[in-house]
């Protein structure tokens, strides 16, 4: 249950929120390199261990982990990732980006606050207001990548989208992309132009019938 203190904090930041959007967010997506960026994971319970793992498959190698009490399975995943129960301020401010997951809201504001303050970009599970930016629903088949989102109005239709997408695109599009891969290096050391290109990756797909 929310205390009085971690809604006022919420509605406060909830306000500023639609202020500043008229009640819209828009977004431009885009696919981040989690290699090549340092991130902070600060989070409790189940939703953090969603989150680590989420990270983890994103192969997020530049992640430092907090949590004031990590199960053992947490830590056995989080491994010399794990930092302790909260960062220092510094610490903060030399990430990237900053999760925050199953924190209580009074904390979660604060934290957010501090990462913003720093020019940081924040995501706060769950909680749209401390968002600088949100992370789809997700559908990976080797290196080909759906996301789905619904900017925060309905994660139940961005899951049963998730869903449609998983039973549409099989395992086998791993291959297939790789596939298609192969064959565009043999197309561009041919010398043809991206159009001409394109072209003939929708007649390969076609004489596929991969998409049929």
């Amino acid at each position: 249950m929310l205390s009085l203190a971690g809604i006022r904090a919420v509605a406060a930041a909830d306000a500023a929120f639609s202020a500043k959007t008229s009640g819209r967010w828009r977004v431009f997506p885009i696919l981040i390199d989690l290699s090549t960026v340092t991130a902070v994971l600060i989070g409790e319970g189940e939703v953090a261990a969603r989150r680590l793992a989420a990270l983890d498959e994103a192969g997020a190698s530049c992640l430092d982990v907090y949590s004031q009490a990590p199960s053992a399975a947490f830590l056995k995943v989080a491994g010399k990732r794990f930092k302790g129960a909260r960062p220092a301020d510094g610490a903060l401010r030399a990430a990237q980006i900053v999760f925050l997951a199953g924190l209580g809201d009074r904390e979660s504001v604060a934290l957010a606050g501090k990462a913003r303050a720093a020019g940081r970009l924040v995501n706060t599970e769950d909680v749209k207001p401390l968002c600088d930016f949100h992370v789809p629903a997700i559908v990976r088949r080797g290196d080909l990548t759906f996301s789905v989102s619904t900017g925060g109005k309905s994660p139940g239709l961005a899951r049963r989208l998730r869903r449609h997408l998983e039973s549409a695109f099989g395992p086998e599009w791993a291959g297939r992309l790789d596939e298609l891969g192969r064959q565009r290096k043999v197309w561009r050391s041919e010398g043809l132009e991206p159009a001409e290109i394109g072209r003939r990756v929708d007649v390969y797909i076609e004489e596929k019938g991969w998409l049929s």
